[in-house]
């Protein structure tokens, strides 16, 4: 049976477990520690219940590893846009401990993913992210398992639900705060919400994909940023009853000129293939050299999307192990 380390146990990791208890006689993992900030650490050698029992906080991240002896550390705590830390600190305990890692936060990948992937191959470990763009929908699984010897030249992607949800309330003849408020009980808005209508959300997917699939080095604040910040009520319904909306659209190309990342508000037709996708629903357009462009899509994710991209990124570590 394999043994997880959970780092952090909000609705992602909640989810997560419930998914792995379900799963557990097809695929036996065991979660035997889980360490958060605010509740405090868990510990039991045999497997925790959904519900653990919290005890004090270990003394550090680099206490709580060694303590749980666990094969795999799950890092499911929240983004910070800005430095991708803690998140970063935690998974390169993790490695210095020979243990496999496997991460739903964008942060990381986002601000040192050429270190940590070098990191990874020297400890002789593995490092696994599908949940950091788009859910449990395959992205980067789709380039690495299905489409050999392609080269990805660039993206265009509708990738935050926040700003569509607030986009929508105000078609609808609400405010962008009811918005906001939809997007928070559904649980899809990040933390601090500002960082998915100011752009920092798609941001952080954009340098997250460029980096992987580009091998850019690049960080959220090398994507040229404009969130929907500026959006009001009335503009919206007067877009839309032209036939138009607006989408908060990552775009990624290659030219003579180097690599060029961005996010932007931009108004679309309605039957903008970019403009289809609606509330929770995420859409990714690879454009490809060797198979043109190709594209994948969820439709209402919800965080048992993002566990499952999780649980996928396990079941395919296990494989190794």
């Amino acid at each position: 049976m394999t043994s997880l380390a959970l780092i952090g146990y909000g609705n992602v990791a909640r989810a997560l477990a419930r998914l792995l208890n379900e799963q557990r006689r097809r695929y036996p993992f065991r979660i035997i520690g889980i360490h958060t900030a605010r509740h405090g650490t868990a510990l039991a050698p045999k497997g925790l219940p959904l519900d653990p029992v919290f005890g004090p906080a270990a003394a550090s991240i680099e206490a709580f590893l060694d303590a749980s002896g666990a094969q795999i550390a799950v890092e499911l705590t929240t983004l910070n846009p800005v430095t991708g830390e803690p998140a970063i600190s935690h998974i390169r305990a993790a490695f210095a401990r020979r243990m496999h890692v496997v991460t739903a936060n964008k942060g990381p990948i986002a601000h040192a993913y050429a270190a940590l992937r070098d990191l990874a191959a020297r400890q002789g470990v593995e490092f696994r992210f599908e949940s950091t763009v788009m859910d449990g929908t395959p992205v980067f699984n789709l380039v690495r398992y299905t489409l050999p010897g392609i080269r990805v030249l660039g993206f265009t992607g509708a990738l935050n639900s926040t700003s569509k949800l607030v986009i929508e309330a105000m078609e609808q003849g609400g405010s962008f705060e009811d918005g906001l408020a939809v997007a928070r009980r559904l649980g899809v808005s990040e933390a601090d919400a500002s960082f998915d209508v100011e752009g920092w959300d798609s941001a952080a997917k954009t340098a997250v994909l460029a980096n992987v699939l580009l091998d850019a080095g690049a960080t959220p604040q090398d994507v040229s940023t404009r969130g929907i910040t500026r959006l009001t009520p009335e503009r919206v319904q007067e877009l839309a009853r032209e036939g138009k909306t607006v989408r908060l659209v990552s775009r990624a190309r290659r030219s003579a000129a180097g690599l060029g990342l961005r996010v932007r508000a931009e108004v679309l037709p309605k039957t903008d293939l970019l403009a289809s996708v609606h509330g929770t629903s995420n859409l990714l357009l690879l454009h490809t050299d060797l198979m043109g462009t190709l594209g994948t899509v969820s439709i209402s994710p919800t965080v048992e999307q993002t566990a499952y991209g999780v649980f996928s990124d396990l079941v395919d570590l296990a494989r190794h192990l």
